[in-house]
């Protein structure tokens, strides 16, 4: 099994689609980066030299910010927002969604599961 930058990546796939299960490497980067080392589309990462995967290891290591420095700089990036108190800092902090989507109906993923409110009356006919 093929460990880059921290990610074990799955032996019996496609290098290409293995690559994506490293955080910050979409299908874009993954095709760009086997472009880069040689290694064809339909080669699986079992069939991958220690000599290949170290030249993805430097090719990822080098031009891509991946994993750990990457979640880093986006929590950085939210946690700035916050700190000066925008419009988008404030709908993080109070965990609302933030790219002006409609909160009246929808929004359950952000807000969290429904709480019934207590003292409201059901409508009688």
């Amino acid at each position: 099994m093929a460990r880059i930058a921290g990610v074990n990546i799955p032996p019996n796939k496609r290098v290409v689609i293995s690559l994506r299960y490293i955080y910050g490497i979409g299908p874009q980067n993954a095709k760009q980066i086997c472009a880069t080392v040689g290694i064809p589309d339909e080669r699986r990462v079992n069939q991958l030299t220690d000599d290949e995967i170290m030249k993805l290891r430097e090719v990822i290591d080098r031009d891509f910010r991946v994993e750990g420095d990457l979640r880093r700089e986006n929590a950085m990036n939210i946690k700035r927002l916050m700190d000066m108190a925008c419009y988008r800092g404030l709908r993080h902090r109070r965990g609302l969604p933030v790219r002006g989507q409609r909160t009246h109906t929808n929004a359950r993923t952000r807000k969290g599961k429904a709480v019934p409110v207590a003292g409201k009356k059901k409508v009688t006919k």
